[in-house]
């Protein structure tokens, strides 16, 4: 058994999912794969469950039953990982746009580098790695990353990143029954939760490449969710206790 595992939410991705699990597993690091379907109807899980007979010892799957959200997702999948003997807990999308040899690099930096969380960042040292979006989606992600960073006081540039690696310890102490937010706000949460109790982040530069082939989840509820929820976030940590990283 591996000591890391990537959890990729699906919806609707039968043009990308047989893809991706092959690229993962073709990697020099052995990394387990854990799927978290929301009852795609393009048959999805059924692609799986048929890759399963190939990787039976390395390829799970959690079937929801409808669409609930990214970061209930997340979090049926961090559960889903406590209850097994992983070290290392990546989230990664299935659309290609998060690269996936960049996995080496966010396990070394959780691995033997000493941090506990690791973030494929798109916005390290005010540089933009994103390829075919729009310009108008790339500022106001950009310039919604950096107002999320002067309301938390967070010190990470890309805190909407949905390309993470996580200590097992950081899913252990967090208190996953306490991450409200199910959209983008999410991946804000989760960060900024994870600094509050005391985890070493860092950021590793990657270039991110809008998808070639499926349909956006992106929404305007997804998008505002995460520019409000901070303030929520930010006040509502004024009066809570987080529990702190046992080193």
């Amino acid at each position: 058994m591996s000591d890391s595992v990537v959890i990729i939410p699906t919806y609707n991705e039968k043009e990308n999912i047989e893809n991706i699990i092959r690229a993962v597993f073709d990697l020099p690091h052995a990394f387990d794969i854990l799927i978290i379907d929301d009852g795609s109807p393009d048959g999805t899980a059924n692609i799986v469950k048929s890759l399963q007979q190939q990787f039976p010892e390395r390829l799970h799957l959690v079937e929801r039953s409808g669409k609930l959200g990214l970061g209930t997702a997340y979090i049926a999948g961090f559960k889903w990982v406590l209850e097994h003997n992983y070290e290392y807990v990546f989230e990664m999308d299935a659309d290609f746009s998060h690269p996936v040899p960049k996995l080496l690099e966010l396990y070394e930096a959780c691995a033997h580098n000493g941090y506990d969380v690791a973030v494929g960042s798109r916005y390290v040292g005010n540089v933009v790695n994103v390829v075919n979006w729009p310009m108008g989606r790339v500022m106001m992600s950009y310039f919604a990353s950096m107002y999320v960073r002067i309301v938390t006081g967070l010190k990470v540039a890309d805190t909407t990143a949905g390309f993470v690696c996580y200590r097992r310890e950081v899913l252990q102490t967090i208190e996953l029954d306490k991450i409200r937010f199910k959209g983008y706000a999410f991946q804000i949460e989760m960060k900024f939760t994870a600094s509050k109790c005391g985890f070493k982040i860092t950021e590793v530069p990657i270039v991110f490449v809008n998808r070639a082939l499926g349909t956006s989840k992106m929404s305007g509820g997804i998008f505002s969710e995460a520019l409000f929820g901070v303030v929520q976030l930010k006040v509502s940590s004024w009066f809570r206790k987080y529990p702190h990283a046992q080193k």
